[in-house]
């Protein structure tokens, strides 16, 4: 028998002892409130969080692409096993869900994702990455070392779980839509809620920001071709100039925000890639260009969309020029508008205020930043929140996807003790159903 099936079957067995567990008719408004408190007392004791400083260096120094996480996922397994906690891998390719509690109803899920970003790491400290042109330059390593964190702390009180909490470990969100393989592969099939967060320079240490609703945009990636007649440049008149036509191009999508757009309707529409030639004194046969578009709705998305497509086909043709228009939906899919529940939203806010106090959780405005969490919170209530790493003291903290991006590692206790809380108390304050599914960890598993 493998060790994690000789896990799941000794989950089994504690899950049908009759163990004393917590209740919320037992537990009073304050018994509740202590719970985040201890689990962030829990998160700071040096051996938990020097743990998960040591997870998350290790981690730094191999970075993986998306669906390439390989290594990174077999280090995740080695740790649930340490732990004792039942799994199933692989999903999505690379992804890996735990499970910790009783095996039935009600289910949370709490998420970390696992890719890495291809940027050469200019932070110079002796936990580098060890992989040339590849970085944890988003967090992501952090976010992975803290749902570990996380799992230590449910796993120590897992006989007063009432329910079962997930461990999302999923590949990919860099642009890969690993959330929506996930989803595909059956990840959260009976999961009623899921919880997800990002490390934020932006927000001082010990303090969280989120809001109902909308948070982050829908986006997606669009590339085109545009095809003309090269030739010397001292004579234009006996070609069809592509670069032209491409800027041309590039103006007109400018205009999709700033004339059509509903100025209330946050809109983005950015080429970020022109490539094009290689001589000074050449036409180039073809221009390609490429870029980002942006919504706060589906239908403003959609018919961003449609416009893209409509403008350069029809701008290049202005030109003599011929255009054909990619969005490679197969290999960077859309992502949905990140809608955080508004159940959810009343429930983090006293969770985290418990926590850090009601001051250190603030309002934010949405951003026009994007996160595959999205493909969750269309199936089921889903809660998106960023959590507070700056520190004056220990200098300039960069924003995401920069090659200096660095994680002040304090955060590691608050972002492991806030997943913990916010999985432990919805168990305990969600009852279970009255005709619960047949089966347990051993239909899971």
């Amino acid at each position: 028998m493998g060790f994690s099936k000789w896990i799941s079957l000794v989950f089994i067995l504690h899950a049908s002892l009759a163990l004393p567990v917590f209740s919320k008719s037992s537990l009073s408004p304050e018994d509740l409130a202590q719970i985040p408190v201890n689990f962030l007392d829990f998160a700071k004791r040096p051996e938990l969080s020097e743990w998960m400083v040591d997870i998350r260096r290790k981690i730094h120094e191999n970075p993986e692409l998306g669906f390439q996480e390989f290594e990174t996922s077999k280090f995740i397994r080695a740790e649930l096993d340490q732990m004792g906690i039942a799994y199933k891998y692989p999903f999505a390719e690379t992804g890996v869900l735990g499970y910790i509690g009783t095996g039935l109803p009600p289910f949370v899920a709490i998420r970390a994702d696992m890719d890495a970003l291809a940027i050469q790491e200019s932070v110079e400290w002796e936990y580098k990455s060890k992989v040339p042109g590849k970085m944890h330059a988003c967090g992501h390593d952090a976010h992975i070392s803290m749902v570990l964190g996380a799992a230590r702390i449910l796993q120590e009180h897992r006989y007063e779980l009432q329910g079962t909490v997930v461990l999302v470990f999923q590949p990919a969100e860099e642009g890969g839509g690993g959330a929506k393989k996930m989803l595909d592969d059956g990840a959260l099939e009976r999961v009623d809620a899921i919880f997800g967060l990002h490390v934020s320079s932006s927000f001082p240490i010990g303090a969280v920001a989120s809001r109902s609703g909308p948070l982050l945009a829908a986006s997606g990636f669009f590339e085109a071709v545009i095809s003309g007649k090269g030739g010397h440049a001292a004579i234009p008149q006996h070609t069809i100039d592509p670069i032209l036509a491409a800027s041309n191009v590039v103006v007109s999508l400018q205009h999709l925000v700033s004339r059509e757009a509903d100025p209330l309707d946050s809109q983005v529409v950015t080429v970020a890639k022109f490539e094009g030639g290689g001589a000074f004194n050449v036409i180039p046969d073809s221009v390609t260009i490429g870029g980002t578009f942006r919504a706060f709705s589906k239908e403003s998305f959609i018919q961003l969309k449609h416009r893209i497509e409509e403008v350069i086909t029809k701008q290049a043709s202005v030109q003599r020029c011929n255009a054909t228009v990619i969005f490679n939906e197969n290999e960077k899919p859309f992502f949905p508008v990140t809608v955080n529940d508004k159940d959810l939203h009343k429930y983090f806010r006293e969770v985290a205020g418990d926590m850090l106090g009601t001051q250190n959780v603030k309002e934010m405005q949405p951003l026009m930043g994007s996160e595959d969490f999205s493909f969750y919170t269309e199936v089921i209530p889903g809660y998106f929140f960023f959590i507070g790493m700056k520190n004056e003291t220990q200098g300039q903290f960069e924003q995401g996807h920069s090659p200096y991006f660095r994680v002040n590692e304090d955060v590691l206790p608050y972002g492991a003790a806030l997943h913990a809380s916010l999985a432990m108390r919805y168990l305990l304050e969600k009852q279970p159903k009255a005709n619960p599914p047949k089966g347990s960890f051993r239909d899971e598993l």
